[in-house]
């Protein structure tokens, strides 16, 4: 294959879940800039409306479906949508997730009574997995159906650096979500490659999106984990697009089971 043709994701039908903003966003974007096929997945229609509207004054080709990612038989249906009306599924990019609050210290290192074990509802808890965890599950299986009949395919995961690197300003709930979506990714790997399917993980770090309520976004909070990052800086959302073009494309034909952190070098320092 010649370099020209490594990255090309052209043609490609892709699905892209949490695309309204933040990382999932920025997914979307790249995979449309490059000529693929895009179907965005998310709850905000409002957002979906707009991206969709942007993208397509580009000539982008995209779809939108207002979607639950949680809810098993609504994504599972919209997989299935979008893999007949395109005739085929190529990429999928699992992205959606949600924060679960602050963790049981505070960037100052003061205790959190809010986040710590004791306090946390078993709604939270079931919340996060269920979008976290178990909608990564319906992502992979749903998409896999397709994906195996045509032996090809790319299924990449957003997990997170907190899914091997303990967090005291995470929230549990979190933490363990993101644990189980990687290790998920690499059973999924073992047992896809024998369809030619590839399954591989995007591990962020600090990225000013709108999760665990835009707290990155703040000015105080950006700079205290800055402190807390080599390159000094939190990342910007578009800063996931080579990576993710990388995953979709050829160029990563012989990647899988892989979790690629994109972290500043966050998870090279201890705590």
């Amino acid at each position: 294959m010649s370099n020209s043709n490594l990255f090309d994701v052209s043609g490609k039908t892709v699905i892209v879940t949490g695309a309204a903003s933040g990382l999932g966003l920025s997914i979307a974007e790249v995979m449309a800039e490059n000529g693929a096929r895009v179907a965005l997945f998310d709850l905000n229609q409002y957002g979906l409306e707009e991206v969709a509207h942007r993208l397509g004054k580009a000539g982008a080709d995209v779809r939108i479906r207002t979607v639950d990612v949680s809810d098993r038989d609504q994504m599972r249906r919209s997989v299935d949508a979008v893999a007949d009306e395109f005739g085929r599924l190529d990429i999928a990019f699992g992205n959606a997730g949600i924060g679960a609050g602050s963790g049981f210290m505070g960037f100052d290192e003061s205790r959190n009574a809010d986040g710590e074990i004791g306090s946390i509802s078993d709604a939270l808890w079931d919340r996060v997995m269920a979008v976290n965890l178990n909608s990564v599950f319906t992502t992979i299986q749903s998409c896999a159906f397709h994906m195996k009949k045509q032996r090809a395919g790319r299924i990449i995961i957003t997990t997170s650096i907190a899914s091997f690197r303990n967090q005291n300003w995470v929230g549990m709930p979190y933490m363990l979500s993101k644990a189980g979506a990687a290790h998920l990714v690499r059973q999924a790997a073992l047992e896809l490659a024998h369809y030619n399917i590839t399954v591989n993980a995007i591990a962020p770090g600090a990225f000013a999106t709108n999760i665990g309520g835009g707290r990155l976004k703040s000015e105080d909070v950006s700079r205290a984990m800055s402190q807390r990052i080599p390159l000094g800086r939190v990342a910007d959302p578009v800063e996931i697009k080579g990576l993710a073009l990388f995953l979709a494309s050829s160029a990563s034909s012989f990647v899988t089971g892989a979790e690629i952190p994109v972290d500043g070098g966050a998870s090279l320092c201890a705590g």
